[in-house]
C-alpha cells in the first residue's frame, strides 16, 4: 500500500485514511517523526521540535487498537499533536520553557489542557522549541532562541527570515508538516505573531476558556493556550478539544458554560456576506509597503465575499508602557515552581537567576535583564499602586474604551487586525489570525479578526469565510 500523503493533510483527510485503512495512526506517527528527522534535525534543520515523547509510537498503536475495536473518542482520535514546552505533560518528557536551569525538571501532573487532549484520542508527539521563557527573559532576546533548544528557523526562509515568537517552534512545526496540528501559548502576540510569519492559522482564545493550570506563566491576567493549524477547520477542532472549566483555574469558571465541544458547526464559507468588519488601521505605521498590499487584497477579497468595511475603527497601542507583565511574573512564576517536586533544585525565580548566574557561559547569551527587574524591583504580592493602576487602565483602553466600544458603535462583527494587536491580549479578548499571503521576501502575513469576550463562534466564521475565500496558505518548499 503507497504511504499516505502526509503533506498538507487536514484532521479529516487522516481520518478519512484511518478508517478505511489507508493509515493508522502509528503510521502517521511514523511518518511524521520521519519528516522531523529530515528537516527539523537535518537538512533545513529547523529546530523547532525540542524533544519527542518516547511514548508517542505506544499511544498511537493502543488508539489504533481501540479503532479496531469500534472505539472512537473524536475527530482528534489517532491524531499527531505537538505542544510547546511550557506545558506540562506527566509522561517521559521534560517542562523547561527553554530554559536550561529547568531542562531536568519533569511535571508532577498533566496540564489540563493535555489531560483533555490525551481523552479527546491526541498522540502527544512530543514538545517544541520556543523563546526561552516565553521571551520575558530580557531586552533584546531574538524570536524563537532558548538556551535549551537554541533558534528556531523559520521554513519559509531559514536563517533569513525570523520565525516570531514565543511560541516559534509550534508556528514552524505545523507549517513545515512537522505535526498534524500544534499547541502554543500565548501573553501578548506569542500564537498570533508565529503564526503570521510562518503561514498558518493562530486562534487567541477568551482568556478562561482553556484552563491555565500546569502552564509555566508570564501574567495571571493575559496569559493563555490557544490551537495553530494549517486551516481554520483544523483550529476549530483543537479549540472543542481543550476548552473546559477547570476547577483549579478560576479564570474558566466565568465561562458559564459558554465553551463548545465543537466548534466546526459555525465555520460557514458565505459568513462574510453581510457581516459587518471593522478596519483597524492603528498599526499601519508598522507595516512594510508589501503588508499594506497584503492588507489592502484582504479587504477587497472580505467585500467581494458580501462583508461592509467600516473604516476609522482604530485600536491605539494599549499597552504601551505597561507594568503588568513585570509585576505578575514573580507571582505567577514563584506559584508554579512552588507545585514541582520537594527534590527540584529550582523553586523560585530567584533560583533560575541564581542558576543562570552560575552557568553564564551557557544560559546569558542574551542576558537576563526582565528576570532581575521582577526578581528585584517587584515584591511578588502585586500590591505596587503603580501594577493596580495599569492593571485597572489597560483593562479600561483595551475593553470598554476600545475593542468594546468600536464593537457597539459601528455595529461590528468584528475588527480586521492586520498583523497582531495588543488589544486583544490586554483585554483578554479572542482572536483569530488567518494568512493573506507572502511578502516579496518570502516572510508570510496574516490577518487578525478580533471581538468581544467568547465571539469565537463569530470569530471562526468569519475566518473561515476569508480563509476559503482567499486560500492564500502556501506551504513552504524546500529547494
Amino acid at each position: 500500500m503507497p504511504a499516505f500523503q502526509l503533506e498538507e493533510a487536514t484532521i479529516e483527510n487522516m481520518q478519512d485514511a484511518m478508517a478505511s485503512g489507508e493509515a493508522t495512526s502509528r503510521g502517521l506517527t511514523a511518518i511524521y517523526l520521519e519528516r522531523i528527522a529530515q528537516l527539523d534535525k537535518s537538512g533545513p534543520a529547523l529546530n523547532s521540535v525540542l524533544e519527542l515523547n518516547p511514548d508517542a509510537v505506544f499511544i498511537a498503536e493502543r488508539l489504533d487498537a481501540e479503532r479496531r475495536q469500534g472505539k472512537l473518542r473524536g475527530p482528534l482520535h489517532g491524531v499527531p499533536v505537538l505542544l510547546k514546552d511550557n506545558i506540562d505533560t506527566a509522561d517521559g518528557m521534560h517542562t523547561s520553557a527553554g530554559a536550561l536551569a529547568l531542562a531536568d525538571s519533569f511535571a508532577p501532573e498533566d496540564a489540563f489542557l493535555v489531560k483533555k487532549l490525551r481523552a479527546a484520542g491526541a498522540v502527544l508527539l512530543g514538545k517544541t522549541n520556543m523563546t526561552e521563557l516565553a521571551n520575558f527573559m530580557t531586552a533584546g532576546m531574538p524570536n524563537g532562541y532558548s538556551s535549551r533548544g537554541g533558534q528556531v528557523l523559520n521554513p519559509y526562509g531559514p536563517g533569513r527570515l525570523q520565525p516570531g515568537g514565543s511560541s516559534s517552534g509550534s508556528g514552524a512545526a505545523v507549517s513545515a508538516n512537522l505535526c498534524a496540528v500544534s499547541v502554543g501559548t500565548e501573553t501578548s502576540g506569542s500564537i498570533l505573531n508565529p503564526a503570521s510569519r510562518n503561514g498558518v492559522v493562530g486562534i487567541k482564545p477568551t482568556l478562561g476558556l482553556i484552563s491555565r493550570s500546569g502552564i509555566i506563566p508570564i501574567t495571571c491576567t493575559q496569559d493563555t493556550a490557544g490551537p495553530m493549524a494549517r486551516t481554520v477547520r483544523d483550529a476549530a477542532i483543537l479549540l472543542g478539544a481543550m476548552a473546559g472549566e477547570d476547577p483549579a483555574d478560576e479564570a474558566t469558571r466565568s465561562c458559564g458554560g459558554r465553551e463548545c465541544g465543537d466548534y466546526t458547526r459555525f465555520l460557514d464559507k458565505d459568513g462574510l456576506r453581510g457581516a459587518r468588519i471593522g478596519i483597524n488601521r492603528g498599526y499601519e505605521a508598522d507595516f512594510t509597503e508589501g503588508e499594506k498590499r497584503l492588507v489592502s487584497e484582504a479587504i477587497e477579497t472580505m467585500r467581494e465575499a458580501g462583508a461592509v468595511i467600516v473604516e476609522q475603527t482604530n485600536l491605539p497601542h494599549v499597552g504601551s508602557g505597561s507594568s503588568v507583565l513585570l509585576f505578575e511574573f514573580k507571582s505567577a512564576l514563584n506559584r508554579y515552581l512552588a507545585r514541582l517536586a520537594p527534590h527540584d533544585p529550582i523553586r523560585s525565580l530567584k533560583d533560575i537567576t541564581d542558576f543562570n548566574n552560575r552557568h553564564h557561559e551557557q544560559t546569558l547569551k542574551y542576558g537576563q535583564t526582565l528576570l532581575l527587574r521582577a526578581q528585584y524591583e517587584t515584591s511578588g504580592t502585586m500590591t505596587e499602586p503603580a501594577y493596580i493602576n495599569d492593571r485597572l487602565r489597560d483593562w479600561r483602553r483595551s475593553r470598554e474604551e476600545g475593542i468594546d466600544r468600536l464593537l457597539r458603535e459601528h455595529r461590528l462583527d468584528a475588527l480586521l487586525c492586520p498583523g497582531v494587536t495588543d488589544a486583544a491580549a490586554v483585554s483578554g479578548y479572542p482572536s483569530i489570525i488567518v494568512p493573506a499571503g507572502c511578502r516579496e521576501d518570502g516572510m508570510p502575513f496574516g490577518v487578525a479578526f478580533t471581538g468581544t469576550a467568547y465571539s469565537e463562534p463569530a470569530l471562526l466564521r468569519l475566518a473561515y469565510a476569508f480563509e476559503q475565500a482567499s486560500k492564500r496558505r502556501t506551504p513552504p518548499t524546500w529547494g
